[in-house]
């Protein structure tokens, strides 16, 4: 007769969760920064526009790129003589340290900032596409001013939509419960194997264990602008849109499928879709054969279209569909 498997008890599970939090917290903790942004006439922290704000942000190479939140850094310029604004780094040995911003991206709430120094200690970036809803997740940053604080909790879905800033959707958006407040913004959403798997980005007010992160594989494209560009470059049409339903006669009229297009409702006159002959009024119904029904559907395409190749645009201009092609330029900041 086979030997029975002792079971498992309560504390022995309770010591294997504490120790993969606490591992990690040793790997990551060391590399998680408080950034603080002030302005010229500020004498503390704050999140005025005027002022500047605080919040969190991890090392991730040893000469000191740290990533965080655009929102984090706003305001933080390249030229801080200039712009009268100082952003400071402090580590959690109690070191600090001026920064300058790299470079900033606000449709995807993500920024690399620089300080000097090396040998710094850094965290590692993982795959946030692995990711599965359930799998235990950290987050260490520094709510309300309180250094290296760490809350663990689990991932509660994935693919989460959201918008940023600059009113672009920020897709694949990670949902978990881990308790985030102001100031852990920026800061690492970290797995049990020590990778930055997000970077918490915000929180819901009123509501209990609902906060989010930008996805690590989202922030990693990001950060390879920045750092190979100083910018992310995204292509241009120069056309203000709406969401318009098409008229279902005209869909029997032209055999359509789909049930919506956008709008344009004004054409930049030096731009490069009034230069392939879009005008006000269009409805786009595909970019590259693909149908668009959203404008961001219009922004989806144009963020990942090469700056400066064609692009084949259909458009429904009263009753008849129009194909012309347009020549994206970069957009501008």
């Amino acid at each position: 007769m086979a030997a029975s498997t002792p079971a498992v008890t309560d504390g022995e599970l309770l010591d294997a969760y504490s120790s993969a939090v606490t591992s990690v917290v040793d790997a990551v903790g060391p590399a998680v920064v408080s950034i603080s942004v002030r302005g010229p006439s500020q004498g503390g922290p704050g999140w005025g526009r005027r002022g500047g704000g605080s919040g969190s942000g991890v090392i991730f190479t040893p000469d000191g790129y740290i990533l965080t939140n655009a929102h984090v850094v706003r305001g933080g310029a390249r030229d801080v003589p200039r712009s009268g604004r100082t952003m400071e780094v402090a580590l959690t040995d109690g070191s600090t340290h001026a920064a300058q911003l790299v470079g900033a991206d606000p449709a995807t709430d993500t920024a690399v900032v620089r300080i000097e120094g090396s040998g710094l200690p850094h965290a590692h970036f993982g795959e946030s596409a692995r990711l599965r809803v359930g799998q235990l997740c950290i987050a260490i940053g520094n709510p309300l001013g309180f250094s290296s604080t760490v809350s663990a909790g689990v991932v509660s879905a994935l693919g989460r939509n959201m918008r940023a800033q600059d009113g672009r959707l920020m897709e694949n958006i990670i949902q978990s419960d881990v308790a985030l407040n102001p100031g852990n913004s920026g800061g690492p959403l970290v797995d049990t194997r020590a990778r930055v798997i997000g970077v918490n980005t915000a929180m819901i007010f009123g509501a209990q264990g609902i906060s989010f992160a930008v996805p690590i594989d989202t922030a990693k494209w990001v950060v390879g602008q920045i750092m190979t560009q100083g910018r992310v470059r995204r292509s241009w049409l120069g056309i203000v849109a709406q969401n318009r339903r098409i008229d279902p006669r005209v869909k029997r009229h032209l055999d359509l499928l789909q049930e919506s297009g956008v709008e344009v409702m004004s054409v930049e006159p030096s731009g490069p879709a009034a230069a392939a002959g879009v005008r006000d009024g269009d409805i786009v119904l595909a970019l590259d054969g693909r149908p668009v029904q959203s404008v961001d559907d219009v922004h989806r395409t144009l963020t990942q279209w090469p700056v400066g190749k064609p692009l084949p645009l259909a458009a429904l201009r009263r009753l008849e569909r129009v194909d012309v092609v347009a020549l994206p330029t970069e957009a501008r900041p």
